[in-house]
């Protein structure tokens, strides 16, 4: 698909600047080639494997470039986030960096692995809220009154940029790929290197892979329109939440975009998981392993096509590793 110009206010300029901006704050990942992948599939199958950031996921990208474009009087007031997950992690990581003040927001419910991680960091954390809902509405408040900006995770240029010059990465090392495949869960990294990819190469295909339980982006596209769904159990967890029901960028650059989409059933996750382990000697949590899935399917990757499979990253327990592993999903089944 040929992309002329500009979609929405965003041009093949601001992925470059992005890549240039990001580039002492992350790890250019490595493209590995999956010998065992290209053997089943019959096609050049690699491994885009941004499990090796420095946070253990791609995130880190997108805060980078969000926050290095802030001014220097919004990095003196400081910023926050409601993200528990990588975001979260992303956002504390990047400005601990920076040397900006970060307010990271949670409920007391969060699990304490997921607070020390992203308190390695040295962010302020909040923990004074029954509910995420309450943590949102206290960082919204806080952005209003005190101008404390909010670092969205995904609805955002900067961002969904910062996330595609993992597309440029792509194509500077592996020019003649046919296939990105990557997760999608709110459509930043998708958005981003849908665009940032076909402005470079316009026949590539973008595909996008998740889990069925609560794939908000799914749902809201067969809708037509943002909607709100609920959450589900799933051995790729980090895809979960909405997409915002004001959405200004990934609901529609998903939709124009992003060529396929394929839900993947929660045994071959767990499988796509144990098949990284075993075969690379990886660890990628659920969300990176749907991607690996779906390339397992008989049939599903063009034999002889040059592909190439985006690991988010590599957050996950060990009680859920050892259920992946005895190939069990998280009902026990």
């Amino acid at each position: 698909m040929q992309i002329e110009g500009r979609v929405k206010d965003i041009t093949a300029r601001d992925f470059w600047a992005a890549k240039k901006r990001i580039k002492p704050y992350v790890t250019r990942t490595p493209l590995i080639y999956s010998k065992a992948l290209s053997d089943i599939t019959k096609a050049n199958v690699y491994i885009k494997a941004e499990n090796l950031q420095a946070i253990g996921a791609f995130k880190v990208r997108g805060a980078a470039n969000k926050l290095l474009s802030i001014s220097e009087e919004q990095k003196a007031i400081g910023v926050s986030t409601f993200s528990t997950g990588n975001h979260g992690m992303a956002v504390a990581y990047m400005a601990n960096r920076l040397g900006i003040p970060a307010q990271i927001c949670m409920s007391r419910y969060v699990p304490q692995v997921k607070v020390d991680a992203i308190g390695q960091w040295n962010p302020t954390i909040k923990q004074d809220w029954e509910t995420q809902d309450e943590a949102q509405k206290y960082c919204e408040d806080l952005q209003e009154k005190e101008g404390v900006m909010i670092i969205p995770p995904f609805d955002d240029k900067y961002i969904l940029c910062g996330q595609g010059t993992i597309g440029l990465e792509i194509i500077e090392d592996l020019p003649e790929v046919d296939t990105i495949i990557a997760p999608l869960s709110g459509g930043g990294l998708l958005s981003g290197i849908s665009l940032s990819s076909k402005m470079s190469v316009p026949d590539v295909k973008v595909i996008g892979t998740c889990m069925f339980g609560g794939a908000a982006m799914v749902e809201s596209l067969k809708a037509g329109k943002p909607i709100e769904i609920p959450e589900d159990t799933t051995f790729a967890d980090s895809l979960l939440g909405g997409i915002g029901l004001d959405n200004k960028y990934t609901f529609d650059i998903v939709k124009d975009y992003v060529d396929e989409i394929h839900q993947i059933a929660e045994e071959e996750i767990a499988k796509g998981i144990e098949f990284v382990l075993e075969k690379h000697r990886m660890l990628i949590e659920g969300a990176s392993a749907t991607g690996i899935a779906y390339a397992l399917k008989l049939g599903a990757i063009e034999e002889g096509s040059n592909v190439v499979i985006v690991t988010t990253g590599c957050g996950i327990s060990r009680e859920w590793l050892d259920l992946a592993l005895a190939g069990k999903t998280l009902d026990g089944r």
